[in-house]
């Protein structure tokens, strides 16, 4: 389907192949849904026997009585695990609750409001605050500056992560710049893992920004691979040490999706200088984490192996649904310029992006015809896509046959709404 090429009269026909073909499946009344990256009941069910693994026995590796209060660090054993997870001594984590968007609320709230190298670091001392926020990207993390009012500046995200001449020229122009959100591995959501180049220039970026800049280094994805040759991920901390730059990176990641979503055990990994600040404020929050769900964690990996075997399963289970994403995307679009996107290697999520103008169409066409889809511009601040084209889609949830009938509906609504505008265009 060659838009530029056809005729008024091939447009017509199309537009009428299509319109028929859309009010058949609304008589289906079909009920789908692509909207959030969450696991499956299938995932989810892989770690049951966290039900009961402590048996009775609730004394940690040290002698630690997890049903009691205490332990602002977590478990060592579960700092352990999230070491493991972010490629960091142990030392530099802390293993907290269930989620990893609460440590990064606390984090910004705890560096804009009291400052993580004492009250002069407070970023709401200055004029403005402003982040920077690669596009597209993930929404909740845009949520959370949006809530504390700090102002979002987007910069584009390239093949190979952020484009660090934009980033680099903002930080060195611009003082009131006070951090960088990111997520490295299979981004969310164009599923893009940052280039070694692309890593050390992140590093680099404490040496040219204010002394109280943090890049929010969110590797939700470091483990979710789809295929074992998947590209690996330079370590930040390493990097960070050569360039002297340790305080200016704080880094993320949870278990949510790796055992229960809901009931997982969240890190941050941070120099001494950002944990001391950020325990500082958290010792007035907590008096401790939850340590019976940090242990029996410790105790489920002990069982299964290792982390890399677990996350073995979960790709057995999601490989299919992405691959059918691909396959319609392919085959509908492949030799057109209808959509552009990435065959994603890990992560949760499918980047697509129509032509201009057609994203909240194409959204309200397949809501209409009920299949949901993540809102348009919610992988932008403030929502708001300024070439109104880029589409999440998210295919973890549903099975492999509901994902297939999805992308059907997805590809005619793609389709129609390409027509129309090539038509009003004409």
């Amino acid at each position: 389907m060659e838009l530029k090429a056809a005729s008024r009269e091939q447009l017509q026909q199309w537009l009428e192949e299509l319109s028929s073909e859309y009010t058949a499946i609304q008589a289906q009344q079909l009920n789908l849904d692509l909207t959030r990256g969450k696991p499956s009941a299938e995932q989810v069910s892989l770690s049951n026997a966290l039900d009961g693994i402590l048996n009775g026995n609730f004394s940690a590796a040290n002698g630690t009585d997890v049903r009691n209060y205490g332990g602002l660090d977590g478990l060592p054993e579960a700092r352990a695990l999230g070491a493991e997870l972010m490629g960091v001594p142990a030392e530099y984590v802390i293993a907290g609750g269930n989620s990893s968007l609460t440590l990064m609320h606390q984090a910004m709230s705890i560096a804009h409001y009291f400052g993580l190298e004492g009250p002069d670091s407070a970023w709401s001392k200055e004029v403005q605050v402003k982040f920077l926020c690669p596009v597209p990207g993930y929404d909740r993390h845009y949520s959370v500056c949006e809530h504390l009012g700090i102002e979002m500046i987007t910069v584009p995200m390239n093949a190979d992560g952020p484009d660090m001449d934009a980033v680099e020229q903002l930080i060195s122009a611009d003082a009131s710049i006070k951090g960088m959100w990111c997520v490295p591995r299979f981004s969310n959501p164009t599923g893009v893992v940052y280039s070694d180049e692309v890593v050390a220039r992140i590093a680099k970026l404490g040496n040219i920004a204010s002394k109280n800049f943090r890049v929010f280094w969110d590797n939700a994805y470091a483990i979710h691979t789809l295929n074992p040759n998947a590209p690996q991920l330079a370590n930040i901390l390493e990097y960070c040490q050569n360039a002297g730059t340790e305080n200016s990176v704080l880094q993320f990641a949870s278990t949510s999706k790796i055992t229960f979503a809901g009931s997982g055990v969240a890190f941050l990994a941070a120099s001494k200088t950002n944990l001391a600040g950020f325990k500082k404020s958290l010792a007035f929050m907590t008096i401790g984490p939850d340590k019976v769900n940090q242990l029996r964690h410790t105790r489920f990996f002990e069982k299964e192996g290792s982390l890399q075997a677990h996350m073995t399963k979960h790709a057995e289970i999601i490989k299919p649904r992405f691959a059918s994403v691909l396959k319609h995307l392919d085959e509908a679009f492949g030799d057109n310029d209808l959509g552009r996107w990435e065959s994603a290697q890990g992560g949760y999520f499918i980047s697509f992006d129509t032509l201009p103008g057609l994203a909240k169409e194409v959204v309200k066409l397949a809501a209409d015809a009920g299949v949901k889809l993540t809102p348009a511009g919610a992988t932008f601040p403030y929502r708001k896509d300024p070439n109104d084209s880029n589409i999440r889609i998210a295919p973890t949830v549903p099975t492999v046959e509901q994902v297939d009938a999805a992308m059907k509906v997805f590809v005619v609504c793609v389709k129609l709404a390409s027509v129309k505008q090539a038509i009003e265009e004409a």
